[in-house]
């Protein structure tokens, strides 16, 4: 349940959220969709964000704009839209992205660039459209969708975890880099949460949640606007540790890790 706190927050803003078709990005959509504020929710599939769309018990503040966000050209063609309809945007929430697993017996170079492309371009992309729009506004925020995966090199996950790296590197100068022009950054870390895309999974999840739990994380994180929101803490706590350990004790842990078969 979010606060009044939280809840004042989100009122009256303009919000974009990708990767809104499905899972985390899904939750937040539905979650938001109950609050005072301007929705524009993104994926590829038009009908999957159809399908988010009538999961929302409001619907009159939400506007789908569907498009391949792996596309510069869709990226800049979104935010003009929402320019034209909004005249502004307070807040990106760039979530969309995929999981593919390294076979290491049969490493595959396409497998890397096609994460790097939906994970991590397609962000950069979003935030190059999104920042003169952002700067429009009295209180913008700009949010990426990272992971728990980018505390350390998981076996199986050298290219998802390159990816979310890479994104919660980028943050990190953000956060500085956007102080003066009144824009806050902040990155999200999720640990194992409930979606069509872990469903694939075949290992155990640790302390995994549902994707309404980890929205409300992520709200109560940005309306803190904390600079990286990770959860649940029981397991992110655990995996920030675990990286802080000389490099021999890692690699003896990580040769146990969940992500082998």
């Amino acid at each position: 349940m979010l606060s009044s706190k939280v809840l004042n927050h989100f009122e009256n803003k303009v919000i974009w959220i990708t990767g809104a078709s499905s899972g985390i990005g899904r939750a937040l959509v539905i979650a938001l969709s109950n609050i005072q504020c301007r929705l524009f929710i993104t994926s590829r599939s038009s009908e999957k964000l159809q399908e988010t769309f009538e999961q929302c018990e409001n619907k009159n503040n939400i506007e789908i704009v569907a498009g391949d966000l792996t596309s510069k050209d869709t990226n800049q063609e979104i935010i003009e839209t929402i320019n034209k309809k909004a005249n502004r945007l307070d807040i990106a929430i760039l979530n969309a992205g995929n999981c593919e697993y390294v076979d290491i017996d049969n490493f595959d170079s396409e497998l890397f660039y096609r994460q790097m492309n939906t994970n991590f371009m397609s962000m950069v992309y979003g935030i190059e459209a999104g920042l003169p729009l952002l700067k429009k506004s009295d209180s913008a925020q700009l949010v990426g969708m990272s992971s728990t995966a980018a505390y350390l090199g998981l076996p199986r996950s050298e290219a998802y975890g390159a990816t979310k790296a890479a994104i919660r590197n980028m943050f990190a100068a953000l956060r500085i880099s956007l102080q003066p022009q009144n824009i806050q950054a902040s990155v999200i870390c999720p640990g194992f949460v409930e979606t069509e895309l872990t469903a694939k999974n075949d290992f155990d999840m640790p302390a995994l949640i549902s994707a309404a739990r980890s929205a409300e994380y992520i709200l109560s994180g940005i309306a803190a606007n904390k600079q990286e929101i990770h959860f649940p803490k029981r397991f992110s706590l655990t995996l920030k540790f675990i990286a802080s350990l000389p490099n021999p004790i890692l690699s003896k842990l990580l040769a146990k890790t969940i992500l082998r078969k």
